[in-house]
């Protein structure tokens, strides 16, 4: 045996065509977070080969957002005999299969799960620290088309959730968008869970979430069947009816002790249901350069049907879009990333 230089290649560190640059950024915007979250932020940029920060002619730019719990070092994750989504998105471009675009892979993380990419008084100024802060720190450094025709939004899950919101509130930002099972319907995708959540803190957590995040800061570990659902109801809740008197915590849109449904508070998560925002925000729709939406078919959270509903919107106000559905679960869907990323940038190279 001898030591030979470089790394080891497939099916480890698999060389990249391209280059992705490892960043690491300062937030002002997120400064004075209620969650006391960091402000110092990762950030991943994707460049094709021959595209070089700072230098030569624009591209277009696709900013990628995660899912719920997300944080950005799991984008370079491998699940067994699959490339990563970074590796997928550079075997399309070292394969000519898509346009030259600088590809940008962005944090929200937080501790309560996630921004859903929203300002929020329990969360921090997540929409505006994607808008404000990331892509004019991008645009200053790469070798992007600094305009809203050329640059796009793409997500799965909370992240497909963001896809879309973030560009109907921000479309001075966002031309386009992709999203890949994105959270919405809400009744569909978020209501079956209230009321085995109630029972769930009922029996397991004295029925109270904050018994329920002190056991969650004690355990050694995260089991998803005591943690998982309660850890999402309370980051989607952080999101969507944040607590105006307690920063950093959330009103909840069910009672604890019968699962009863508060009406005014569920009023407040239905006013940010992509299906119901879309008719207000049908202007901002309709001057997307590309929509693409798509979901398998077997989502367990019945987000297809979620993605079907905002294609029926989009439909009704006459906003052109494209959405496909295919044989999958919510799960094990990242081969779709490239597709959705490539919707955009032929688009967005127009």
């Amino acid at each position: 045996m001898r030591e030979v230089p470089g790394a080891p290649g497939a099916p480890w560190d698999r060389e990249l065509a391209g280059a992705l640059d490892r960043i690491v950024v300062q937030s002002e915007l997120l400064d004075g977070n209620p969650l006391g979250d960091p402000t110092r932020r990762p950030l991943y940029v994707y460049r094709p080969p021959g595209v070089e920060a700072g230098q030569g002619s624009g591209v277009p730019s696709v900013y990628v957002i995660q899912g719920f719990t997300g944080q950005l070092d799991m984008w370079r994750s491998r699940a067994a005999f699959e490339p990563t989504v970074i590796e997928r998105i550079d075997a399309m471009f070292a394969a000519g299969a898509c346009p030259d675009a600088v590809i940008v892979f962005v944090d929200a993380w937080t501790s309560r799960g996630g921004s859903q990419f929203l300002n929020s008084t329990s969360t921090g100024r997540y929409l505006d620290y994607l808008c404000d802060e990331v892509v004019p720190f991008v645009d200053q450094r790469y070798p992007t088309l600094d305009d809203r025709q050329h640059r796009g939004l793409s997500g799965k899950s909370s992240g497909g959730y963001g896809a879309m919101v973030v560009p109907m509130m921000r479309p001075d930002v966002f031309g386009a968008l992709a999203s890949h099972a994105g959270d919405a319907l809400f009744e569909c995708c978020y209501l079956p869970e209230f009321p085995s959540v109630a029972r769930q803190l009922r029996d397991k957590f004295d029925g109270s979430f904050e018994v329920f995040h002190q056991r969650l800061a004690a355990s050694p570990n995260f089991d998803f069947a005591s943690f998982g659902k309660p850890v999402e109801l309370y980051g989607y809740a952080c999101a969507y009816s944040p607590d105006p008197d307690r920063p950093g915590e959330a009103l909840l849109p069910f009672e604890i002790s019968t699962g009863r449904l508060d009406d005014d508070v569920w009023a407040l998560w239905l006013a940010l249901d992509p299906v119901r925002m879309a008719p207000a925000h049908a202007d901002a729709l309709r001057s997307m350069r590309r929509i693409y939406l798509d979901a398998g078919r077997s989502d367990e959270a019945f987000l297809d049907l979620g993605a079907q509903a905002v294609a029926d919107e989009l439909a009704r106000h006459g906003i052109e879009h494209t959405f496909e559905l295919f044989d999958g679960r919510h799960g094990g869907i990242s081969h779709r990333y490239p597709r959705g990323v490539r919707e955009l940038v032929l688009a967005l190279s127009a």
